[in-house]
């Protein structure tokens, strides 16, 4: 079957994939929201990950992850805004590296939105099941 002639997604699919991935926009829009203002509990925890205690580096990150997130969360760009948003948690779980943080807890919890956001997006969207075929 080609990437044009995909299979229905079955309802169950498409609600698990909405829900997946509504979980991974609204933490997003928590995540880019609260790096707007310069909110001192955000400069305190930037300089604890070895960021520098500047609002306005806050503010950059705050308006990319919100960007890559519009991007997930739009049909025609979800694939797009998927891939942003994996380099963006790349760089959460880079810097938790650096800083030798929790590994469950805190290291992987980019891991673990990043399976989610691509759950997700491969439930709801037949054209990427279709690219990335799981089963046979």
């Amino acid at each position: 079957m080609s990437i044009s002639q995909t299979a229905p997604v079955s309802l169950g699919a498409l609600w698990t994939g909405r829900v997946l991935s509504a979980v991974i926009v609204l933490f997003m829009i928590f995540d880019g929201v609260i790096k707007l203002p310069p909110l001192d509990i955000v400069t305190q925890t930037m300089v604890e990950l070895g960021w520098p205690a500047d609002p306005n580096v806050a503010r950059m990150l705050g308006i990319i992850g919100l960007i890559s997130t519009a991007l997930y969360a739009l049909p025609r760009t979800s694939v797009l805004g998927a891939i942003l948003l994996t380099a963006y948690m790349g760089g959460a779980i880079a810097t938790k590296v650096r800083v030798d943080s929790p590994l469950f807890s805190h290291t992987l919890f980019g891991v673990y939105l990043g399976i989610i956001l691509w759950a997700g997006l491969f439930l709801r969207n037949p054209k990427l099941r279709a690219l990335i075929p799981l089963t046979r």
